[in-house]
């Protein structure tokens, strides 16, 4: 089936990315007092690039919510549904091929002209890494080629209707081609964003510029500092004394404290993010299912809701959050049953023959607490539990061979592109590159396979729906706990909007009054 622009997504994800009521928008965020174009502000954010710059990596997420790196297409979370970026119009051309019109007049930081083939270029260093991008990569894009000096074709290797959506993500963000130097990525001064990266300090901060010369309209900063700072409490005590001017993803234990200052503004939307407690479904005694259904019958979800989380989060019922248009039909979030729990384990034929090992790491605070809830239930199964605090970034070589028994974290199902379908295959699929579960079932990647070439977007959540119902049947994870995205601006900032996706923070728009 072909299509063209527009596409948009169903009402059902409009509503689940949609501002709560807690937050404001750019519109709420309005300010009486003018903008100062020579104000400079600081983003605390809660991680760092950890390979370089590469756009394969999660360095690609810094530098769009920097308001450097952009996209041929753009996920638009006010709207709901994909639109225009350095693109201005897309059409599906044949089965397996996509035509992209690349947007006139846009140049690069560094004087170059925005063309088909620099778009090539940038789009092909993608497909050509070592580990592509998971939203990117030769396994869902066989070629990218320029038409002529305005239009990109990128072929599929079956027909796939999320072509604009891939175009969407921060992965196949585009840079000059002077970025590409051999094995190395430079984005400094090779962005066509409202904001250039000037000077780093690996792992600590990126200093940015206003783009004079940006394509989008003025800009309303003349820069901006964003810091990598991983410990949520200084994430919070720094926008709370104004040393930054927003603070994304702030743990709950900073709630109370923020949510009482007059000058910072909370912000909260729904996020499509689930806690997760991640089994090594590869590694004894998880590769029992029995085992792994015990873990989760012996676990109190509502009490990890109301007392870690404060009530600021919901029990899950499954990989997928309820207001999602791919939900489980009529699941329900497990309650504990120790003595189901304990049937299991005999079942399993489970001995605590040594103290099993969950990492929590440290870039989400409320983690330890969590933690230690869980050592608490499983104790109370005569299962032994010991914990491990690290760095994300330390243990995700153990996590990808699966040196590992249990790890608390949380994924972002929309951080690929804005439809699960990367999440799905990227962490669940036997072939899936980040598969910390170690799972692989037939079934589930046939059902996965198939949402993939479905353009009919009922169809494809109903497969969605299918294969979280086999995750959950083989208790994979324990799903814990839905969570909501809650950032923090000074109400001098103006024009902010929030993104429950963490994709975009510095825009041209962003301003900051006078003081």
């Amino acid at each position: 089936m072909r299509s063209s622009f527009p596409l948009s997504v169903s009402v059902g994800l409009v509503a689940l990315l949609s501002l709560s009521a807690c937050g404001f928008s750019g519109e709420a965020g309005k300010s009486s007092q003018a903008a100062d174009l020579d104000q400079r502000i600081v983003v605390d954010n809660f991680r760092a690039p950890v390979a370089d710059w590469a756009l394969e990596s999660d360095a690609a997420y810094i530098l769009s919510l920097s308001g450097c790196l952009e996209t041929l297409t753009r996920y638009d979370e006010t709207q709901g549904k994909i639109v225009p970026s350095l693109a201005t119009e897309w059409k599906q051309v044949s089965d397996l091929e996509w035509d992209f019109t690349i947007r006139e007049g846009v140049k690069f930081q560094d004087g170059a002209a925005l063309d088909a083939k620099a778009v090539v270029t940038s789009l092909q260093n993608v497909l050509d890494a070592k580990v592509p991008a998971r939203a990117f990569s030769p396994k869902v894009v066989k070629a990218v080629k320029a038409i002529d000096d305005h239009t990109v074709r990128v072929t599929t290797p079956t027909e796939s209707p999320l072509v604009p959506y891939r175009l969407a993500s921060v992965n196949t963000g585009v840079l000059s081609p002077a970025a590409f130097k051999g094995q190395t990525v430079d984005p400094f001064g090779h962005c066509t964003g409202p904001f250039t990266p000037v000077s780093e300090k690996p792992k600590q901060s990126l200093t940015l510029d206003r783009n004079e010369d940006y394509w989008g309209g003025q800009v309303k900063l003349a820069g901006a500092e964003i810091r990598f700072i991983t410990d949520g409490a200084t994430r919070t005590a720094q926008v709370q004394t104004g040393e930054a001017d927003a603070s994304l993803s702030i743990p709950v234990s900073g709630l109370a404290a923020l949510e009482s200052d007059s000058k910072v503004k909370v912000l909260k939307a729904d996020s499509p993010r689930t806690a997760t407690l991640y089994m090594n479904n590869g590694k004894a005694p998880f590769d029992d299912v029995d085992f792994r259904k015990a873990v989760r019958s012996a676990l109190d979800l509502d009490a990890l809701a109301a007392s870690v989380y404060e009530g600021a989060a919901i029990p899950a019922t499954g990989p997928f959050a309820p207001s999602e248009p791919w939900a489980i039909e009529g699941a329900q979030a497990p309650k504990q049953d120790l003595d189901a729990a304990k049937k299991l384990l005999a079942s399993a034929g489970y001995t605590a023959d040594r103290p099993l090992e969950i990492i929590a790491i440290v870039e989400r605070a409320e983690f330890a607490d969590v933690a230690t809830v869980i050592q608490e239930n499983l104790k109370a199964v005569g299962v032994p539990v010991k914990i491990q605090t690290k760095e994300y970034a330390a243990v995700e070589p153990d996590l990808l061979s699966g040196n590992y028994d249990m790890v608390l974290s949380q994924r972002n199902r929309l951080i690929d592109i804005a439809d699960p379908i990367g999440f799905l295959t990227a962490d669940y699929t036997c072939d899936g590159t980040y598969n910390l579960s170690h799972f692989c079932n037939a079934e589930y990647d046939k059902k996965i396979a198939q949402a993939a070439t479905t353009a009919d977007a009922e169809a494809r959540y109903k497969l969605y729906a299918e294969a979280g119902k086999i995750l959950q049947d083989q208790a994979v994870n324990v799903w814990l706990v839905n969570e909501q995205a809650i950032d923090a601006v000074r109400t001098d900032l103006q024009g902010h909007v929030q993104d429950p996706l963490a994709r975009y923070v510095l825009r041209a728009e962003t301003a900051k009054s006078g003081s």
